[in-house]
């Protein structure tokens, strides 16, 4: 309900509770390892879109103030964060991609 009442506070604090997250790895495994995982070339493409989307959010939800586009920023970080999730998951995101053809592909 927060997310339609304030969404732009709300687009705050998921967008640094997910830093915190995927930055909280780096406690585990290490900062500099952790770059280097964020950066294989396996999920370069994944952590790009998915700081971007980031970056996209707090614009939208610091500088812009506008609410539909603070809501599409959070959707699309979302989407973002789950596709570099599944980059971590041995052929996860062949697997989504196939799903999500099969199931949207349809012929009219």
């Amino acid at each position: 309900m927060i997310v339609f009442i304030k969404p732009i506070k709300f687009a705050i604090l998921f967008t640094l509770g997910n830093l915190l997250a995927v930055g909280s790895t780096a406690f585990l495994i290490g900062p500099a390892q952790q770059i280097n995982m964020m950066f294989d070339s396996a999920r370069i493409y994944a952590t790009a879109v998915y700081l971007g989307c980031v970056v996209i959010a707090l614009i939208c939800a610091l500088l812009i103030h506008s609410k539909v586009l603070t809501l599409i920023a959070i959707i699309c970080e979302i989407c973002a964060l789950i596709w570099y999730c599944l980059s971590y998951i041995p052929f996860a995101r062949r697997i989504v991609s196939d799903l999500m053809v099969r199931f949207c592909d349809t012929e009219l």
